[in-house]
């Protein structure tokens, strides 16, 4: 049974950052892509952030490009978002979520398993 638990939501000034992890269990980790997606009330699910299977190649979605890093640890089973420079426009819950194959770019449904989500607020 595959596990994706998030972590490290919270609320932020604007200007702030926050560092997301993502904790995966259930499943070869170092075989496939991860991926970053975040949804705002009353907006549709939005790709952040997408990482291959070895971390040798990202992808970022422009509106945090420069300021979010994804990153991942893959003897950990773990997977990051280091978000940097918040906006109110950054506000959403954050969903981590598994690529089919090693690689993926930022299309739902190329991501097999999700886990709850972590609410970031970017509030003063």
């Amino acid at each position: 049974q595959v596990q994706v638990v998030e972590s490290g939501g919270g609320l932020v000034q604007p200007g702030g950052s926050l560092r997301l992890s993502c904790t995966v269990s259930g499943l070869n980790f170092d075989e496939y892509g991860m991926g970053w997606f975040r949804q705002a009330p009353g907006k549709e699910r939005e790709g952040v952030s997408s990482i291959s299977w070895r971390g040798g190649t990202t992808h970022y979605a422009d509106s945090v490009k420069g300021r979010f890093t994804i990153s991942r640890d893959n003897a950990k089973n773990t997977l990051y978002l280091q978000m940097n420079s918040l906006t109110p426009e950054d506000t959403a819950m954050y969903y981590c979520a598994t690529a089919r194959t090693i690689y993926s770019l930022l299309i739902p449904s190329d991501y097999n398993y999700w886990g709850q989500g972590t609410q970031v607020t970017v509030s003063s």
